[in-house]
């Protein structure tokens, strides 16, 4: 059986587009919508083609039209383009975002998987670094094979004692320096981290036509076509990746 797995999609046509990969059955992480300026045919994309999906914090907060507190980095991009987002969605589109379930759990081929957008302890909002470390304690009890979970952005697989815990990266919007679509198969057992080019251009083109303001279209236009946003701020830190720890 060929599984993919996609996750934090956010809006992004053009780069979920560029996915061609043959699949028995796709399971999708979340996160659909917010950030990029398509979220429709990413709802609808999933709404075909994904076996099973869990809510990220952005489908959340578009559903219910959640407040965003701050102004920088990423939280300022979720603020800019949740309105944006929101007035695209019909409340069909909106119920089924809010309905999403946050974990999945569910047997393929005698393997457990488990799915959640950022940890089994907070299911949509924990920001948990690739680190075996960090992980270790909270698959702690976990009778499952697979863990599959996005969030971060940041691909990579590690194995914990019987769990495989997998992340794809993102597919819409990376944020590693590297601007292409992110994903992962598992095939017969096998994790591969995949990446694809895509359309780039595409994307910023939508984003400059959006109802957005002119930073946001500035900020976002930089971290398609660089996978990532780095405001200097004097010390050689990046205030956007220290951010995005917060809402990513």
């Amino acid at each position: 059986m060929r599984i993919l797995v996609v996750s934090d999609l956010h809006g992004n046509a053009a780069a979920l587009d560029a996915i061609r990969e043959p699949f028995d059955v796709c399971l999708c992480l979340g996160d659909l919508v917010e950030y990029g300026p398509e979220p429709i045919p990413c709802i609808r994309w999933v709404q075909e083609h994904a076996t099973h999906t869990v809510r990220g914090n952005h489908d959340h907060g578009a559903a219910h039209e959640v407040d965003i507190i701050g102004s920088g980095g990423f939280r300022y991009l979720t603020m800019a383009t949740r309105k944006q987002t929101i007035a695209q969605l019909s409340d069909v589109d909106r119920s089924y975002l809010a309905e999403l379930p946050v974990s999945a759990v569910f047997d393929l081929e005698g393997k457990r998987f488990m799915m959640v957008h950022a940890s089994p302890r907070d299911a949509m909002d924990e920001y948990v670094p690739p680190d075996p470390e960090a992980w270790a304690p909270r698959i702690a009890g976990l009778r499952v094979d697979y863990l599959c979970v996005g969030h971060t952005h940041v691909p990579f697989t590690t194995t914990i004692g019987r769990t495989t815990i997998v992340n794809p990266g993102s597919v819409g919007l990376s944020r590693d320096g590297n601007p292409k679509a992110r994903y992962a198969i598992i095939d017969d057992g096998r994790v591969e981290l995949k990446q694809i080019d895509y359309d780039i251009e595409r994307t910023v083109a939508a984003v400059q036509a959006a109802d957005l303001e002119a930073q946001a279209k500035a900020m976002l236009t930089e971290v398609y076509r660089k996978g990532r946003y780095v405001q200097p701020n004097g010390n050689g830190k990046n205030p956007i990746l220290q951010e995005e720890a917060k809402v990513p």
